[in-house]
């Protein structure tokens, strides 16, 4: 199995006071709480630990990007990737990723991604993603259109790998008179591709017909099974056999001598699964992001939302995953036998976990727990 660590370069240096009184941390606390000063601190340690992640021998690191939050630095995953791809010399850089409806040009989007490829040696995997409706409602865009614009974005991002310009594109949502980017990717066709999912069946089945990884994000297990299962009936329709390269499943994770300690700085996280999942509904979801039959998913999902859990359930339904290197491994033994998937991301570090409690995880899953798990 391979693992790619993950952080979402996170901003909590401000006073959780002053976030509680806006309805949500997204979209509507103000920007003023943003410091410079501090940013500059905090990706300087960010990319030294990513820097020790390609050191001890992990497969990949994942970066993402969000806007209008502190839970995530990353304005573009282009940007921090292309400084990863410079700074790293051997783990995968996995973008995952790409907010494709958001874009304008997708020419653009795929000259960028194939110069960090180029940069990198061919070490890009390309994450595309239809993002939150945060994105969705602070760039003016409508919901119901928000996956016609990623399947055409993606189409278009393809074909600029794939085909010798110069070409036409006349599309529904992108038209471009000219398309013959002198940058194109190192990796042939192209780069790999993963898409993220955390509810709709859609996006399930349209990475099984292209035969893509498909990646749960923070789902329960039987959520998780029910939409691998989903990938594999539309994989199998389109003609294409599945494997353990076609999953991925993404944990927070944290790993100390003892248990004590590593559910001390586990509690971190519960920042990612609360704090910043507060707000209005039509805030992550508006009318017309999701199908129904997304929406049913989603349905189970909120029966126990994550907000609504307590450190002990997040630990007992895996999505916090925290103890010594034998017991983590025993649980990740686990997973990867249920789940039947050969990728997974080590979510390891998140809101006020300072730099030496999160190389001192780095460091002990690296040497005590990463040699093991790459040989399943």
């Amino acid at each position: 199995m391979k693992i790619y660590y993950f952080s979402e370069f996170p901003y909590h240096e401000y006073p959780d006071e002053e976030g509680e009184k806006y309805p949500s941390l997204r979209l509507t606390f103000p920007n003023t709480y943003f410091d410079p000063g501090k940013g500059t601190e905090l990706f300087k340690r960010y990319f030294d630990e990513c820097m020790y992640v390609d050191e001890l021998g992990f497969d990949g690191i994942m970066v993402n990007e969000h806007h209008n939050t502190p839970s995530c630095m990353n304005a573009s995953c282009n940007l921090t990737a292309a400084v990863l791809a410079r700074t790293t010399q051997q783990a995968k850089i996995l973008l995952l990723g790409n907010i494709l409806p958001i874009h304008d040009n997708p020419v653009r989007l795929a000259e960028e991604i194939a110069m960090i490829d180029v940069i990198s040696g061919g070490r890009v995997i390309s994450g595309m993603v239809r993002g939150t409706g945060v994105e969705t409602l602070a760039t003016n865009g409508n919901p119901m259109d928000n996956r016609a614009r990623f399947e055409e974005c993606h189409d278009l991002v393809i074909k600029t790998w794939t085909t010798p310009g110069p070409f036409r594109w006349e599309g529904e949502h992108y038209n471009f008179r000219v398309v013959n980017p002198w940058m194109v990717p190192v990796q042939k066709p192209h780069p790999p591709v993963w898409v993220p999912g955390t509810a709709s069946p859609e996006t399930a089945q349209w990475a099984a017909r292209h035969g893509y990884t498909y990646v749960a994000f923070l789902t329960p297990l039987d959520v998780t099974e029910d939409l691998f299962q989903i990938y594999r009936t539309a994989a199998t329709e389109a003609g294409r056999q599945t494997v353990a390269d076609n999953f991925g499943y993404l944990i927070c994770c944290y790993v100390a001598e003892t248990q004590e300690k590593a559910d001390e700085q586990a509690r971190h996280f519960i920042w990612r699964m609360g704090t910043t999942t507060r707000g209005p509904r039509e805030y992550m979801n508006p009318v017309g992001y999701r199908t129904q039959a997304g929406e049913q998913v989603a349905a189970r999902r909120a029966i126990r939302p994550l907000i609504q859990q307590s450190f002990e359930e997040l630990k007992e339904n895996y999505h916090i995953v925290c103890g010594t290197p034998e017991t983590v491994l025993e649980t990740l033994e686990y997973l990867h036998n249920r789940l039947g998937m050969d990728h997974m991301i080590f979510y390891g570090q998140e809101s006020r976990m300072s730099h030496d409690a999160t190389m001192s995880n780095i460091g002990l899953f690296g040497k005590e727990v990463l040699p093991t798990v790459q040989k399943w």
